[in-house]
């Protein structure tokens, strides 16, 4: 719930308190009397109780009756009124506003401005999340990266731009923007430098293949996965913001979508991957636009506009710009993350029929005693070629080129053309016409005795 607390201007008090009685609110009213300087220019002050989501209709009530500008309008936040003429009032609010618990355009105004950080804080704590997330992509530490989303200050610019639009305020939309841009940007070129001083110094294993690294992998094959998470983000930001509820674990999951592949692309950049680099920025830049899309969608659906006509307007005007330019940037980027998906699902089919492949051949007589430990697919470098011509020379992939069989073998006997006999299975299986080695490791098993055990000195 919220109290309200208004500096009634001079000729402004009927106004006031014919339009709080003819919506049946309680109020409380003091004569301005202190006679200050500059306050003989109000009459009184007015203070009642409202619920959360009747914040904004009363207001704009008020000012329609005639409540200028120059009236104070304080919104606090308390816990509870226990009067059971207030339960009626909630009661009545939900009622009628069911479909609408949120808090006022002017309070999610303060919010959105009190979640972006002054410049200098919200630099340094860009920096210091960019060199903990590099840290923890290179240590292959989940728990790392999770601490460097805690500290990232992305959220409110993401959110910010969109209540910007929305609200029809440009300097806010401005700032938000330009805080993303720097933010993401200062995050890849801090990460960029951090894994090269590593490289250089070095505090790395020399040699290491980081496109191997789970925590870095994750990040340079972005697909639709990806984008709904940046989308879910976006939602659970602007509910969580329009709610007056904790924003804190949703600015986690929305730094969540920009720290990581960020720093991902800037160690990319350290190391020499081009390709990798890429990818990493491509999802950078979806995740930031799918973000900024989703929280404009949503607070149009909550019904956030200027109370103004001409603003009004205007703001929707602006929304339906903005959020076109947004979905055909992410559709063009679309592609990419559509190409990846669909190498991601032929890997996956590829390595299922490899297994199948061999597993079956493993099963012929002549190669009883042998174990299948693992298996490995080698593909070859990116290429500008997909077998599909929808994605041809579109999005890079990689193709299968070599598998690796390991087996167990019981003794050194041989067993001629396993080899060539799994590639001619794997062929008619894949359509793919890979190298396929074989490496044997011999075991020696011993086995339970069916004699009595002897006793604990009998053997060392």
């Amino acid at each position: 719930m919220r109290v309200v607390e208004i500096s009634v201007p001079v000729g402004e008090r009927a106004a006031v308190v014919d339009t709080l009685e003819a919506a049946d609110i309680d109020y409380y009213l003091t004569s301005e009397t202190s006679g200050r300087g500059g306050v003989e220019d109000y009459a009184a002050i007015v203070t009642f109780p409202l619920p959360r989501n009747a914040v904004e209709p009363v207001i704009d009530d008020l000012r329609d009756a005639g409540l200028s500008d120059d009236a104070h309008v304080i919104i606090s936040d308390v816990e509870v009124d226990l009067s059971r003429r207030f339960q009626q009032l909630l009661d009545r609010y939900s009622a009628e506003m069911s479909w609408q618990i949120r808090i006022s355009r002017a309070e999610l105004r303060i919010r959105a401005r009190e979640l972006s950080p002054g410049n200098k804080t919200f630099l340094v704590l860009t920096v210091t999340s960019s060199l903990v997330a590099t840290a923890g992509l290179l240590l292959d530490s989940a728990a790392v990266v999770v601490g460097a989303m805690v500290i990232a200050p992305l959220m409110g610019p993401a959110l910010s731009a969109s209540v910007g639009t929305a609200l029809d305020d440009p300097a806010m939309f401005r700032r938000g923007v330009g805080l993303q841009v720097v933010g993401v940007s200062l995050a890849v070129v801090t990460a960029g430098a951090f894994a090269s001083l590593l490289r250089l110094i070095p505090l790395f294993p020399p040699g290491q293949d980081i496109t191997r690294i789970a925590e870095i992998g994750g990040r340079l094959a972005p697909d639709f996965l990806s984008l709904v998470i940046a989308l879910g983000a976006g939602v659970a930001g602007i509910f969580s913001l329009s709610s007056g509820a904790s924003a804190v674990l949703v600015g986690v999951m929305i730094a969540a979508a920009l720290i990581p592949p960020a720093a991902a692309a800037g160690i990319a950049v350290a190391w020499g991957e081009p390709f990798a680099a890429f990818s990493a920025g491509v999802l950078v830049l979806v995740n930031v636009l799918a973000i900024n899309l989703s929280a404009l969608v949503t607070l149009r659906y909550l019904g956030y506009q200027p109370r103004d006509s001409a603003k009004r307007e205007h703001s929707r005007s602006t929304t339906l710009k903005r959020a076109a330019v947004l979905l055909v940037l992410i559709s063009v980027l679309s592609v990419f993350l559509g190409g990846i998906t669909f190498a991601s699902v032929q890997d996956a089919q590829f390595e299922r029929s490899v297994r199948t492949a061999t597993d079956e051949t493993l099963t012929r007589p002549a190669y009883d005693g042998l174990e299948l430990v693992e298996f490995t697919v080698d593909y070859a470098g990116p290429s500008l070629a997909l077998p599909r011509a929808v994605l041809s020379e579109v999005v890079p992939v990689h193709r299968p080129r070599r598998v690796v069989v390991t087996v167990a073998t019981p003794s050194d006997r041989p067993y001629p053309q396993l080899a060539d006999r799994v590639q001619r299975r794997v062929r008619a299986e894949t359509g793919h016409d890979v190298t396929v080695e074989v490496r044997y490791i011999e075991t020696d098993t011993a086995r339970p005795s069916s004699q009595a055990p002897l006793p604990p000195n009998a053997a060392r």
